[in-house]
Parts: structure tokens; sequence; C-alpha cells
């Protein structure tokens, strides 16, 4: 089973954690023949896994990913009543890795799942290209519906395979509190400090006041 090292994320969330970073270092390394910069990036293994799967296609990394997530979970034990999978930017794309990931996680876990219970009402860009936070707060501003039948009154897991500003979460969060009972969140590997301009997304997050959220200690790493 790939390692984990959980990371505590505060935010609107009761409470949040990422098992692990994604990626350790990238460095430039100069252009390709078209003049795009090209990195030397090094992951974790869990991000590895989540690299393989989203952006390469391989679906033999999702039996350990699932796994890795649904161990962290138990450890966790947040006490879900249903997990929420966070819409995909790209709805075009014929394999959501998230979804895939949401119904592998509830299987372990045997929480339900909801795929469509918050439903995108906006077109958006993709935000991967939208590094400035306010500027994706501005895009998201309106661009979620949740169902209120589904929800209302559950103690909710927000599940997302990939956490960047948490901008998309929180626009998703504010929406979900108006009805829910508790919401914990669970994001896959976040990106490393320093890369693809997180950093700057990351301290803005772990300097929030502290007090607002549980004191629960954080779950061990797992080998």
């Amino acid at each position: 089973m790939a390692k984990t090292r959980p990371l505590r994320i505060p935010d609107r969330w009761r409470e949040g954690f990422a098992p692990d970073y994604q990626t350790t270092s990238s460095t430039y390394i100069g252009d390709d023949e078209y003049g795009h910069p090209m990195f030397d990036t090094k992951r974790t293994e869990l991000g590895e896994l989540l690299y393989r799967f989203k952006y390469k296609s391989d679906k033999s990394a999702v039996e350990e990913l699932a796994e890795a997530a649904a161990n962290f979970a138990r450890s966790w034990n947040p006490g879900a009543e249903l997990i929420l999978g966070v819409p995909p930017s790209r709805s075009s794309r014929p394999l959501q890795p998230i979804f895939v990931l949401a119904e592998a996680l509830s299987e372990r876990l045997g929480i339900a799942v909801k795929l469509d219970c918050d439903v995108r009402v906006n077109d958006l860009p993709e935000l991967k290209n939208v590094y400035d936070y306010d500027a994706r707060i501005r895009l998201l501003q309106g661009a979620h519906r949740v169902e209120q039948a589904i929800v209302e009154a559950k103690k909710v897991l927000l599940f997302d395979d990939l956490y960047r500003s948490g901008a998309t979460m929180n626009a998703i969060t504010n929406g979900l509190y108006e009805w829910v009972r508790r919401l914990r969140s669970l994001r896959l590997p976040l990106h490393a400090l320093g890369a693809s301009g997180d950093e700057s997304f990351y301290r803005r997050f772990t300097t929030a006041n502290p007090t607002e959220f549980s004191d629960k200690e954080t779950p061990k790493p797992h080998h």
C-alpha cells in the first residue's frame, strides 16, 4: 500500500486532510522544441499513482489509490454518512477520475456516495490554469447548486482527487452548510509547496486561526 503522511487543511469545513503531497520538487530544465517549459518533477508514492491515473489514464493505479484513501479515512474516522464527489471542471472527459475514486472509496468504507448532488450550473474554464485565488473565487460564485433533499441533515465527507487552493471545495461548502449536520473533507495529495504557484495557496489556509477547527489529533502516517 502507498505510504501516506497526513496533512491537516483548515478551512470552512469542520476538519480537512490530504493523505500526502503530490509532488516533492519540480525543477525547470529548459524549453521543448515548441518553446514550452519542461520540468523534472519528483512525486510522492501517492502522487505518482494519482498522476498515472488522472493524467495517463492508467486504471491499474485505482486499486492502490482507493486502498490508501480508505485506510487513511478509517484511521481518521470522520463519522460520515455520505460521500460527495466534487464535480470535475472538464465535464467532457470520458473517464472522470474523481468519480471513479469516490465510488471505490464508497465501496471500501461502506458509505453511500453521490456524484450528482452538487450540480455545476455555470460553465467554467479549467481552474488549473487560473493561478490567482481571488480570480478563482470570482469564477466560482454562483457556479454550484446543492440538491437539498440528498444532503439535508447528513454528516458529509466532501471528496476531491487533488487539492490546490481549496477554492472549488469552499464554493461547494458554502452551499452545503445550509443543509448538512457536519461537513468534513478529504482530498488526495496536495501539490508540493512552490510547485505551480501552490505555496501561496497553501500558506493562505494553514495560517488560519486554529481555534476555528477541531483539535483532534492528526492521523498517523501509514506505511
